[in-house]
Protein backbone atom coordinates (compact mmCIF):
# COMPACT_ATOMS: atom_id res chain seq x y z
CA UNK A 1 0.00 0.00 0.00
CA UNK A 2 1.35 3.31 -0.92
CA UNK A 3 -0.02 6.17 1.21
CA UNK A 4 -0.08 9.24 -0.15
CA UNK A 5 1.55 12.67 0.97
CA UNK A 6 -1.74 14.24 1.66
CA UNK A 7 -2.98 11.59 4.27
CA UNK A 8 0.06 11.49 6.02
CA UNK A 9 0.09 13.44 9.19
CA UNK A 10 1.76 17.28 9.04
CA UNK A 11 4.63 17.70 11.50
CA UNK A 12 3.91 19.98 14.27
CA UNK A 13 6.97 22.03 15.43
CA UNK A 14 6.45 24.31 18.47
CA UNK A 15 7.78 27.63 18.36
CA UNK A 16 10.85 28.11 19.62
CA UNK A 17 9.22 30.71 22.13
CA UNK A 18 6.87 27.73 23.27
CA UNK A 19 9.77 25.59 24.47
CA UNK A 20 11.50 28.25 26.05
CA UNK A 21 11.49 25.87 29.51
CA UNK A 22 13.10 23.74 27.90
CA UNK A 23 16.13 25.57 27.76
CA UNK A 24 16.18 26.96 30.66
CA UNK A 25 18.98 25.30 33.26
CA UNK A 26 16.61 25.60 36.59
CA UNK A 27 12.73 26.39 35.29
CA UNK A 28 10.75 24.38 38.05
CA UNK A 29 7.53 25.42 36.04
CA UNK A 30 6.62 22.69 33.83
CA UNK A 31 7.23 20.00 36.73
CA UNK A 32 5.34 21.35 39.71
CA UNK A 33 2.61 22.47 36.97
CA UNK A 34 2.39 18.82 36.47
CA UNK A 35 2.43 17.63 39.76
CA UNK A 36 -0.13 19.83 41.01
CA UNK A 37 -2.53 18.72 37.95
CA UNK A 38 -1.72 15.14 38.94
CA UNK A 39 -2.86 15.97 42.49
CA UNK A 40 0.34 15.30 44.13
CA UNK A 41 1.22 17.21 47.84
CA UNK A 42 3.27 20.03 46.82
CA UNK A 43 5.14 22.06 49.46
CA UNK A 44 7.12 24.96 49.57
CA UNK A 45 9.69 25.44 52.35
CA UNK A 46 10.57 28.89 53.62
CA UNK A 47 14.11 28.72 51.91
CA UNK A 48 12.13 28.15 48.72
CA UNK A 49 12.53 25.06 48.16
CA UNK A 50 9.51 22.71 46.60
CA UNK A 51 8.86 18.50 47.46
CA UNK A 52 6.12 16.77 46.30
CA UNK A 53 4.98 13.41 46.88
CA UNK A 54 2.45 11.05 44.58
CA UNK A 55 -0.34 10.26 45.92
CA UNK A 56 0.34 6.65 45.92
CA UNK A 57 3.73 7.84 48.21
CA UNK A 58 6.12 5.14 45.85
CA UNK A 59 7.69 8.83 44.10
CA UNK A 60 9.18 11.73 45.28
CA UNK A 61 10.18 14.75 43.55
CA UNK A 62 12.21 18.13 45.05
CA UNK A 63 13.57 21.39 43.96
CA UNK A 64 16.27 22.20 45.63
CA UNK A 65 17.66 25.60 44.42
CA UNK A 66 18.08 26.70 48.18
CA UNK A 67 19.73 23.50 49.92
CA UNK A 68 23.63 23.79 50.08
CA UNK A 69 23.88 19.94 50.65
CA UNK A 70 22.61 19.85 46.97
CA UNK A 71 25.01 22.29 46.08
CA UNK A 72 27.68 20.05 47.27
CA UNK A 73 26.51 17.54 45.18
CA UNK A 74 25.75 19.96 42.27
CA UNK A 75 22.34 18.87 42.22
CA UNK A 76 19.55 21.13 42.03
CA UNK A 77 16.68 18.09 40.89
CA UNK A 78 16.48 14.93 42.76
CA UNK A 79 13.55 12.14 42.15
CA UNK A 80 13.34 8.83 44.10
CA UNK A 81 10.79 6.11 43.20
CA UNK A 82 10.34 3.21 45.68
CA UNK A 83 8.57 0.79 43.33
CA UNK A 84 5.54 -1.33 44.75
CA UNK A 85 8.16 -4.69 43.66
CA UNK A 86 12.04 -3.96 43.32
CA UNK A 87 14.44 -1.62 44.36
CA UNK A 88 14.08 2.09 45.12
CA UNK A 89 16.37 4.49 43.20
CA UNK A 90 17.01 7.36 42.93
CA UNK A 91 18.12 10.30 40.02
CA UNK A 92 19.66 13.64 40.74
CA UNK A 93 20.23 16.41 37.92
CA UNK A 94 21.92 19.71 38.01
CA UNK A 95 21.37 23.10 36.98
CA UNK A 96 22.63 22.60 33.43
CA UNK A 97 19.98 19.39 32.58
CA UNK A 98 17.26 20.60 30.34
CA UNK A 99 14.27 18.59 29.99
CA UNK A 100 13.62 17.32 33.73
CA UNK A 101 10.07 18.03 32.91
CA UNK A 102 9.84 14.88 30.68
CA UNK A 103 11.34 13.05 32.70
CA UNK A 104 9.08 13.32 35.32
CA UNK A 105 6.97 12.92 32.81
CA UNK A 106 7.86 9.71 32.13
CA UNK A 107 8.47 8.54 36.13
CA UNK A 108 4.94 9.51 36.58
CA UNK A 109 3.42 7.70 33.45
CA UNK A 110 5.00 4.61 34.23
CA UNK A 111 4.22 4.50 37.96
CA UNK A 112 0.88 5.18 37.38
CA UNK A 113 0.58 1.76 35.25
Amino acid sequence: MNASTTLLPAVVRPAVEDRHWLFSDHCAGPVLDLLHALDWIVVATPEANVHATSPDGLVYVSWLPEDPAAWTRGCVWQIQVQPAEGDAWVQEFGIDTPAVAGFVAAVVAHSSR
